[in-house]
């Protein structure tokens, strides 16, 4: 293994570079706000988190299997942001932010310190931190779990180049303490132990070196066992988490061969879209793609595959850098698939490091073969920065709320019934039902078994006063998906402003035993109740609605009401 190279001060200001044009892109999110996407869950609706730091909280982050994860870490660093910061968004922005800066510094002194080549490492961190497609992971408060993955995924490789070079137990240890934080951040990291065989092979050699640090292929192997043994047992609870979570589609939903064509395409993606990166979108829809298209994709993959094999003497960072992206996107590939979406840009995060590095030592390779086309290839590279700097100055600012995010899905793809119906919410809850309405119309008529955006027409055709049309939307709904109490409470309501009580009550009968919780669905059933004679029934709902919250005059009101309805009908039989 070649010995470190020395740490001259042209490094720290390479950086000081690469930190300040960070921040100078990425710094524009201490303004935005939260996203109408997930950032519920984890913050700005999750009461576990608002209380911050708390024992209570601490054992709900290691027991919850909220959002489909088990990830205690991150939920522990969105508590903490809740403590320090409260709900000021841009804080919990930067957070964000200040973990992507130090993975980002840790990426360039770890490729440094490992291959001795300065200006390719740079280029490589550059693209890391300024890629477009990195935009979603580090401007997206929700995936806070990808950067502080991200972090803890470089610590461990760097720390892994430290223990190659000189093993000891105390460093193997920090290697293995640093992936089992990963874990806890965010398991997409049960590829670590394959990426560190990749990292023995190039760029640590220790296949072909002489030393303490060199290792057979079978010791290589049996060294990183209980990396493996981690990544099972946390693939284990992903599963189950995303299962229980009801994340995982079925296959009677996504057929295997969708997944599989879906597998091939969004490999070629990806790499299209680094070198291409334009039309970036929150949200891609998951549709069947065509035989021929997948099978081009497939044929693709193999052959670059066998180019990197067949070079993998001569220049082993190519293979390394294919196989490292083939490897690492392979737990959200869609084999296994989580959502409704083809591929997420988030999910890029770590796999497109591998084809950063082969284009940058593969363009210094050609410039030493070709020095006259030196000059050329610096060129573009520099332009190729330039580029990304600027594209990804634009894709930051589509964040900066729930309306530019989702507007800008809808402009920039097709047939995004998710997009449509994402917009479409978020313009109703701000009271512009009357802009929100064709886009949710748009929504059901792309993808009419979409029950969220018939739920979301209805309350925007009820807020126009088109309630007759909003409960056959409301309708659809609950026909789609039964269990939710949403639905069913908007339908309850729609149907008692239409005077059909006895339908209401049997819907707003369902909203409360599967959502018992709620005042105001028991407020609601008793005034169906009232309205269709049954006073006794209505009483009980009253009394229930209070019991919750003692303040709801409302409910007060209608118990008073009813219970003089009652006197005056037993007065009347006596």
């Amino acid at each position: 293994m070649p010995a470190p190279p020395p740490k001259p001060r042209h490094d720290r200001w390479i950086v000081v570079f690469l930190v300040g044009a960070t921040l100078a892109v990425y710094g524009q999110v201490w303004s935005y706000d939260f996203v109408n996407y997930d950032d519920a869950v984890y913050v700005t609706a999750n009461p576990h988190v608002q209380a911050g730091l708390t024992p209570s909280g601490l054992a709900w982050a290691f027991t919850s299997s909220t959002g489909a994860n088990w990830i205690p870490l991150t939920w522990i660093s969105h508590m903490l942001d809740c403590q320090l910061f409260g709900l000021r968004a841009g804080m919990h922005h930067l957070v964000g932010v200040l973990f992507h800066v130090l993975s980002v510094s840790l990426l360039f002194l770890l490729l440094r310190q490992t291959t001795g080549a300065r200006w390719r490492s740079a280029f490589v961190a550059f693209l890391f931190a300024l890629h477009p497609l990195h935009v979603e992971s580090v401007a997206w408060i929700a995936e806070r779990k990808d950067v502080l993955s991200g972090f803890f995924w470089f610590l461990a490789l760097w720390r892994y180049a430290i223990y190659a070079r000189r093993p000891r137990a105390g460093t193997y240890l920090a290697v293995l303490l640093a992936f089992c934080l990963g874990l806890l951040a965010k398991p997409m990291i049960v590829t670590l132990p394959f990426a560190l065989l990749l990292f023995d092979v190039w760029p640590l050699r220790r296949l072909a070196a002489a030393g303490p640090g060199s290792r057979r292929p079978a010791s290589l192997l049996w060294e990183k066992a209980p990396f493996f043994a981690l990544s099972a047992g946390a693939s284990a609870v992903t599963f189950v988490a995303q299962r229980h979570g009801g994340a995982i589609s079925p296959l009677d939903l996504v057929p295997l061969s969708v997944r599989a064509g879906n597998a091939l395409v969004s490999y070629a993606t990806y790499a299209a879209q680094m070198f291409w990166p334009v039309r970036l979108a929150v949200f891609y829809p998951l549709a069947e793609v065509p035989v021929w298209r997948a099978a081009a994709a497939g044929l693709a993959l193999l052959a670059v595959s066998a180019l990197t094999l067949r070079a993998i003497r001569t220049r082993p960072y190519l293979a390394a850098g294919w196989f490292w992206y083939l490897g690492t996107l392979v737990p959200v590939i869609g084999l296994v698939q989580a959502g409704f979406q083809a591929h997420a840009d988030r999910y890029t995060y770590i796999p497109m490091l591998g084809l950063f590095i082969m284009t940058a030592w593969g363009v210094a390779d050609l410039a030493e073969r070709w020095p006259r086309a030196r000059s050329t290839l610096i060129g573009f590279s520099a332009a190729g920065c330039a580029a990304c700097l600027v594209l990804t100055c634009f894709q930051v600012r589509y964040w900066r709320d729930s309306v530019a995010l989702f507007q800008h899905a809808v402009d920039v793809t097709d047939d995004n019934y998710w997009a449509y119906n994402s917009l479409g919410a978020v313009l109703t809850g701000e009271g512009r039902a009357a802009e929100s309405a064709p886009l949710l119309r748009r929504a059901v008529a792309i993808k009419p078994d979409f029950a969220d955006a018939h739920y979301n027409l209805g309350r925007a055709l009820t807020d126009v006063g088109l309630t007759e049309e909003a409960a056959a939307q409301f309708k659809e709904a609950v026909r789609l998906q039964p269990d939710d109490a949403d639905a069913r409470y908007n339908l309850g309501t729609a149907l008692a402003a239409l005077g059909r009580f006895g339908e209401a009550v049997d819907s707003l009968g369902a909203a409360v035993r599967l959502e018992p919780g709620n005042a105001m669905g028991h407020l609601n059933l008793g005034s169906a109740l009232a309205e269709s004679g049954r006073l006794d029934e209505a009483i009980a709902q009253f009394l229930e609605a209070l019991r919750m919250e003692p303040s709801l005059q409302e409910a007060r009101a209608n118990l008073d009401s009813a219970r003089a309805l009652q006197r005056e009908s037993e007065n009347e039989k006596k």
